[in-house]
């Protein structure tokens, strides 16, 4: 595998072990939009990507979510992932700053397929999903900040 430029072998391995990480997007007059994500770590490069799933949502559109029209308008992100442990000595997170883009289905053909794949061998529950006819987030990590015992 290349030389990833941003993610030490340590934030990798930290992000790969985690099942859930929080989006943040710059919503409505510069205010913070949080949100739990889903999301698959592209295993050759800095890239993050997380599913617009078939879970009910407040819209059917989902173009229309929130987190879509924020990085519209703006796509610069954070991906917080975090461990928490009674054990204070295993506490750690990463905050992982870039800039996101949302991938309409087929539109990137291996890249959305390959994602897509990913995210199935990561959380079985999207087996059902048809995330093919779905779009995805893609987050390319321009900077990382990390704490604690990522190990």
């Amino acid at each position: 595998m290349p030389v990833d430029p941003v993610l030490t072998v340590a934030q990798r391995a930290f992000i790969e072990s985690a099942r859930r990480a929080v989006l943040a997007t710059i919503g409505h007059a510069g205010r913070p939009r949080l949100v739990p994500i889903c999301f698959s770590l592209d295993p050759g490069r800095p890239v993050l990507y997380s599913p617009i799933d078939d879970k009910p949502k407040r819209t059917n559109d989902p173009l229309d979510l929130a987190r879509v029209r924020d990085i519209g308008a703006d796509p610069r992100v954070t991906v917080v992932v975090d461990r928490w442990d009674e054990d204070w000595t295993r506490l750690a997170w990463l905050r992982a700053e870039g800039t996101a883009e949302v991938l309409p289905p087929g539109s990137v053909g291996l890249d959305h397929a390959a994602a897509v794949s990913a995210l199935r061998g990561r959380y079985p529950q999207y087996q059902s999903h048809g995330l093919e006819e779905r779009p995805l987030i893609r987050i390319t990590i321009e900077h990382v900040t990390a704490w604690g015992a990522l190990g």
